[in-house]
This record gives structure tokens, C-alpha cells and sequence, in this order.
């Protein structure tokens, strides 16, 4: 696995601005946004799995990771997290299942309810970073950068919902210190980033709509109008709205016709894990230090500085022979 010149100053390079300033996140809250049905979805219980689930696979799988084996244990950690053989999961976040159906019964109802990156307003996933492999787009949605990416799983610290997953054996940890730093690379959904910057649809929403037809689960639009439409259903049908104000608002709304307290006291119960905290606060400002990330920054570009003399000797012998 030999590291590409482009690769390792794109790293190199987004260090050394982490070293000299705090990295900000643009607080705005972006284009688009999906509105998820929660009184319409059934969770394609007759179907072996759910169309949005499928759909996210086929989409995503050209970018799932493969691993190379044997996957060693990087100090000083004495584990690491391996998924590649239970890639065939659907009932769970996994680096191979970007977006799964969460099923939980609560006061005699059965609630179907499908868990991805709720893409916040203001990301500490993305400010929390070290390495910069976070960003947040400006239709609003958060994409990892699976080149830069050395899985050190802050993101997943960070993020109330816990939702991005680690595989470890890819990445560019190992190419620069696989015993040493790192862990894998992450992964999420990033809203299907590559169709809606092309004016498209993410596929879990159109695979829904072509099963239930104007009784979609999944509404995807003008940022403006989904929170218009939701807050105008919510009053007119007497629902609950989640995701306008958790963690300081998000690019996914769900809307319930049971109060989502009580949703997430099941789910509690149930220590289910993945929850729907009501009371999320922002760690965006509360938590995140930049000053420490200036500090791990700064010395991840020593370690990497360190190692620049040597690379680039070798890839110049190379062009030489």
C-alpha cells in the first residue's frame, strides 16, 4: 500500500492548518432537508429488506472498505473493530449498512424507525476531528473524507447519536504508522452527497416513494419547506417533530404520533444501541477544546514531518530508476 504524493500532503497539509488555527465549522444550516414519516412506515415488513435500506447498499457499495488481512492491533489499543464479516447485517449501523430500520414497541405500537447521520446544523463530529476528514457541505449534509481518515473515531465520541463506524485494516493509518495511530476508517451516510450535488435524490428516498407512492415515508426538499411542512403537520394532526432543535437543529426532521420522550425511554429500556435522545445540547461550543485538537494536531504533523524525508527520498529513487 504505497501512499500517493497528493495523499499525504493533503493530510500534511490540513495538519499544519490545524497546528497554527482552531478549525471552525460554518454555522449554517444548508439547502435541504428530509422529513421522515414515522405514522407511514412499516418498515417493508414484508419484504427481506426495508427498500431504503437495500437501496443505501447499492448505492454505497462501490465505497465499502475491504480490508487487508491479518488486521493488526494498533498500540495502545489490544482490539480492533472488524465488520467485514458481518457485512450482510441490516439491523444496525456497520461501515457496511449506512442506514438501518429500528424497530421498538411502545405503548402497544409498533414503530418502525429508520436510524442515519442526522447531518446537524452545527456538526461536533466535523469541528471534533483532528485530522480534518470531516466537512460539512454547504447543502448542508457532512461527508467524511475516507482518504484522509485514520478511524480515530472522535466523530462517534462526539456525536450524540453515535453514529458513524469504524472498520479497521483500510485506510491511510497504514500506510504511515499502522502500529502507532489510527484504527480504520469511518463511515456514515453522507446523504448521498455525489446525487444531490447533481440536483438528485438521496436513494433511500426514491426507493421509498416508488414502493408507497404519495404515502412515502421519506420527503427530501428545500430546507425551508420541509421544516414548514413539518411544523404545519405537527399542529394541523396533533404529531411530535424530532431534529429541529437537538444538538441545535439537523437536516433530518421525524415527525411521531407518540411524544418521542417516550420513544426514547423504550428505547432506554431496551438499552438499544442506538437512542433518540429528546435533550441533546450542542458539544459544538460546550465541549469540543480546539486548543487540544491544536495540540494532537500539531503533533501528528511532527510524526508526520518525521516521516516526509524518507517518502519522498523513496517515491524520487523510484522516478529515478
Amino acid at each position: 500500500m504505497e501512499l500517493s504524493r497528493r495523499q499525504f500532503f493533503k493530510v500534511l497539509g490540513g495538519l499544519g492548518a490545524l497546528a497554527l488555527v482552531p478549525k471552525e465549522v460554518t454555522a449554517h444550516p444548508g439547502k435541504v432537508a428530509t422529513l421522515i414519516d414515522l405514522t407511514k412506515c412499516d418498515g417493508c415488513k414484508d419484504e427481506p429488506i426495508p427498500r431504503c435500506v437495500k437501496a443505501c447498499r447499492e448505492e454505497n457499495k462501490d465505497r465499502f472498505p475491504e480490508p487487508k488481512k491479518p488486521i493488526q492491533p494498533y498500540w495502545p489499543r489490544p482490539t480492533y473493530e472488524d465488520w467485514s464479516e458481518k457485512r450482510d447485517r441490516i439491523d444496525t449501523l456497520t461501515p457496511y449498512n449506512w442506514l438501518f430500520v429500528q424497530k421498538v414497541e411502545v405503548e402497544g405500537t409498533t414503530l418502525y424507525i429508520p436510524r442515519r447521520c442526522m447531518h446537524c446544523d452545527l456538526p461536533p463530529c466535523v469541528k471534533g476531528c483532528p485530522f480534518g476528514a470531516l466537512s460539512k457541505q454547504p447543502e448542508g449534509n457532512t461527508v467524511i473524507d475516507h482518504s484522509i481518515c485514520f478511524g480515530g473515531a472522535k466523530c462517534r465520541d462526539v456525536c450524540p447519536w453515535g453514529i458513524p463506524q469504524r472498520q479497521a485494516g483500510v485506510g491511510i493509518y497504514l500506510k504511515l504508522m499502522p502500529k502507532l495511530a489510527g484504527g480504520g476508517v469511518m463511515y456514515k451516510c453522507d446523504l448521498c452527497d455525489a446525487r444531490i450535488k447533481r440536483g438528485e435524490e438521496p436513494a433511500c428516498v426514491v426507493a421509498c416513494r416508488e414502493r408507497l407512492k404519495e404515502k412515502a415515508v421519506y420527503k427530501f426538499g428545500p430546507r425551508e419547506e420541509i421544516y414548514r411542512e413539518a411544523k404545519e403537520r405537527a399542529q394541523k394532526e396533533g404529531l411530535y417533530i424530532y431534529g429541529d432543535v437537538q444538538n441545535g437543529g439537523t437536516s433530518t426532521l421525524y415527525l411521531s404520533a407518540i411524544p418521542f420522550e417516550k420513544i426514547e425511554a423504550k428505547l432506554r429500556e431496551l438499552k438499544a444501541r442506538f437512542q433518540m435522545p429528546v435533550y441533546v445540547r450542542n458539544r459544538y461550543k460546550e465541549e469540543i477544546n480546539p486548543w487540544g485538537k491544536v495540540a494532537l494536531g500539531a503533533g501528528a504533523l511532527g510524526a508526520l514531518s518525521g516521516i516526509a524525508g524518507a517518502f519522498l527520498s523513496k517515491k524520487e529513487e523510484k522516478e529515478e530508476v
